[in-house]
């Protein structure tokens, strides 16, 4: 179950310039039975190096490698007991990963459920006091959230999408579309994924030529392009993201469908009160509203949508909803200034308190599990020209970000799901059956 391997000495290693690899034998004596007595039930596929070179755990032919580049982040990960301090430790380089990512997640998931006896805890708390201590967070803060952004607002929106445009260009389809994909099968591309999940949101909103459609948090303008192309459909879209609207009105210009697509740089809570639209969309925004500000947002789409409209929200969610705990602080801190998720009963609570009529949800969990993988194995494979676009710390945080979501959405904690609303009673503009969805509409 445990083996241990001298692998040599490795390159001394100095981190921020406060750790060498010469510390006295205490310390990788310490280090190797923390781990061991840690581990010690383990049999997955996560094998753990010290910063000697050491294998303490599994061998050098797991299917991951976390190694401890210094002792500090050990001693810190056994005592507060949670992945927080193992996320900032990995987006110093103090920490490196090679290998499956989810799989650390998973084995951090691990720990936290371990149920070790009072004894082994003290022991354990007692080899970690004696390794040394680092402050190493005063080195964050060139790429943490400041914490003083409002709930989706300019500032919030650019800390995540005004990175670059030619950031995400190197690991997003090149319709750069950054939501959940939609797969017919594991084998298909994430290009055709993704245009087919923009076609299925397209055919559950019933699109029809010369119909209004405005596309909430519009992106990189990809689903509002395509409603203009393949459905006629006259298309505006809005953005909270500079790069995104720079980026989006080139490529309607390149397009040559300025007559029927408009994007703007603009918040939906400033669009005209007596503006209204045939269908409303919103994919991947409603997760930096927040749950207080729910009613505000489906009212206001509420009061936009016309006669027989339809409303769509893709949006992710969380079975237990968003509670203060370690992968929350990171997101907030490090990824998502705004992020809050919720449970899906109370995302539908709220379209029904705002008098929405609910015709269709559909789950699209296991897709997402898919999308994030294929995100991080682009992001892997270009990682050179990643850190020298956004420096390591930000491939860092991205790759943790990532594997951390797959590996949520693939343990059922996070969900995504597609709610397909309209005016309470009246009239229905949805067929009696889904059949047209997947058969094919009149376009």
């Amino acid at each position: 179950m445990l083996r241990t391997a001298e692998c040599g000495k490795a390159e001394d290693r100095s981190v921020n310039g406060f750790f060498t690899p010469s510390q006295p034998g205490s310390v990788l004596l310490n280090a190797r039975r923390l781990l061991e007595e840690l581990l010690c039930d383990y049999s997955g596929p996560v094998s753990v190096r010290l910063w000697n070179g050491e294998i303490v755990v599994g061998s050098g032919g797991a299917p991951c490698m976390l190694t401890f580049n210094q002792p500090g982040p050990l001693r810190e990960l056994v005592i507060r007991r949670d992945w927080y301090t193992l996320a900032e430790s990995f987006i110093l380089g103090l920490v490196d990963v090679d290998g499956d990512f989810e799989a650390v997640v998973s084995l951090v998931a691990t720990l936290q459920k371990s149920g070790f006896s009072r004894r082994s805890r003290l022991r354990m708390m007692w080899r970690a006091a004696r390794l040394p201590y680092y402050d190493f967070r005063d080195g964050l803060g060139s790429v943490a959230n400041d914490g003083k952004s409002r709930a989706n607002c300019l500032e919030s929106i650019a800390h995540h999408y005004d990175l670059s445009n030619e950031f995400y260009k190197l690991w997003l389809d090149p319709e750069m579309t950054y939501s959940c994909a939609y797969f017919k099968e594991e084998s298909q591309s994430l290009a055709k994924a993704q245009s087919d999940k923009i076609d299925h949101i397209l055919r559950k909103l019933r699109l029809k030529p010369g119909q209004t459609l405005l596309d909430i948090g519009c992106g990189w303008g990809g689903l509002a392009i395509q409603a203009a192309r393949e459905y006629g459909a006259l298309a505006y879209g809005i953005t909270l993201s500079e790069r995104q609207f720079s980026h989006a009105v080139e490529r309607v210009q390149k397009e040559g469908l300025q007559d029927k697509v408009k994007i703007e740089l603009k918040d939906y809570r400033d669009l005209p009160h007596d503006q209204r639209f045939d269908r409303i969309v919103s994919v991947g925004m409603f997760e930096h509203v927040g749950i207080a500000s729910f009613p505000e947002y489906f009212g206001f789409v509420k009061r936009a949508l016309g006669p027989e409209g339809l409303f769509l929200n893709h949006g992710i969610t969380n079975y237990s909803g968003w509670n203060p705990d370690p992968a929350q602080r990171f997101l907030n801190k490090y990824v998502f200034p705004d992020g809050e998720l919720t449970k899906l009963s109370v995302v539908i609570n709220a379209m029904e308190e705002a008098d929405f009529e609910i015709f269709d949800v559909e789950n699209l969990r296991c897709h997402y599990t898919m999308t994030l993988r294929r995100w991080v194995r682009s992001l892997e494979e270009n990682r050179e020209k990643v850190t020298n676009l956004v420096g390591d710390m930000t491939y860092r945080i991205w790759r943790l970000y990532m594997g951390a979501s797959a590996c949520g959405f693939d343990n059922g904690e996070d969900m995504v799901f597609q709610i397909l609303g309209g005016h309470r009673g009246g009239a229905r503009s949805t067929p009696l059956r889904r059949d047209d969805i997947y058969a094919g509409m009149t376009r």
